[in-house]
């Protein structure tokens, strides 16, 4: 009697009519033995009942394929995405570098063999440099507008002041009026000197030094006391007065 693999999916046609005529002869109908047949037939091989075990697998393998075209698919985007950010990122740092190059004078200058590429750090430093210069301009011109703002305050004060002056000398009644002359001033002055120097005049003697600094002394002492002069000027003022008022 033939044996019977049912791992593999197959079956022998010996073994069946063998277990055919077993089951007529205990009384079991055909039907039966198809039955046990199709019991012990696998479910893969050509016994198997079609569009069942096979066509599951197939469908397995086409949606395996599908999801691993996905994975591939997100993979390449989310790469790509990558990609693109980093280079959007390179490209604004090398704008930055330009702009700098171009906006700093010490790195927008040419050297004298023509324009030369500087390196990114030789562009950072002379960026730091004329930073720190500026700072130092900027301080520099917030001290000299500072002393400006004090001098335009001192003029303002000073300003002040003479308005001050002038309002008062024109509210002052009968200003102008009487105004003494600078001639007459002059001669009042001269009268005065002159009034001084006979005295002086008369009672100093030049002989000698000691003789000159002996009759200064006496001379102040006697006629150039407070009182004295005081007299001396109030007769020479009313003179004036009353010759400015005949004229």
């Amino acid at each position: 009697m033939a044996k019977h693999s049912f791992g593999d999916g197959s079956y022998d046609g010996n073994y069946i009519e063998a277990e055919l005529k077993k089951f007529q002869v205990g009384g079991a109908s055909p039907t039966d033995a198809t039955q046990f047949v199709f019991l012990h037939s696998g479910g893969t091989g050509n016994g198997s009942i079609p569009g069942s075990s096979a066509s599951s697998a197939h469908n397995t393998d086409d949606e395996d394929s599908d999801n691993s075209k996905a994975a591939l698919s997100y993979k390449d985007r989310r790469r790509e995405a990558h990609t693109a950010a980093e280079q959007k990122r390179r490209d604004a740092i090398k704008r930055g570098y330009d702009e700098l190059q171009s906006i700093v004078p010490t790195c927008s200058q040419t050297e004298t063999l023509g324009p030369t590429k500087l390196s990114k750090a030789t562009v950072l430093q002379r960026s730091i440099d004329y930073i720190q210069f500026l700072v130092g301009q900027k301080r520099k011109q917030e001290d000299e507008l500072d002393s400006l703002r004090k001098e335009v305050m001192a003029l303002k004060i000073m300003k002040a002041n003479y308005e001050h002056i002038v309002k008062t000398h024109q509210n002052q009644p009968v200003h102008g009026q009487n105004q003494v002359s600078d001639s007459a001033k002059f001669q009042v002055f001269k009268q005065i000197m002159d009034s001084l120097f006979q005295t002086f005049n008369a009672n100093i003697s030049v002989a000698n030094f000691a003789e000159l600094s002996a009759c200064v002394f006496s001379w102040l002492e006697e006629y150039c006391k407070p009182q004295t002069l005081r007299e001396v000027a109030l007769g020479i003022l009313r003179k004036t007065n009353e010759q400015l008022a005949n004229h």
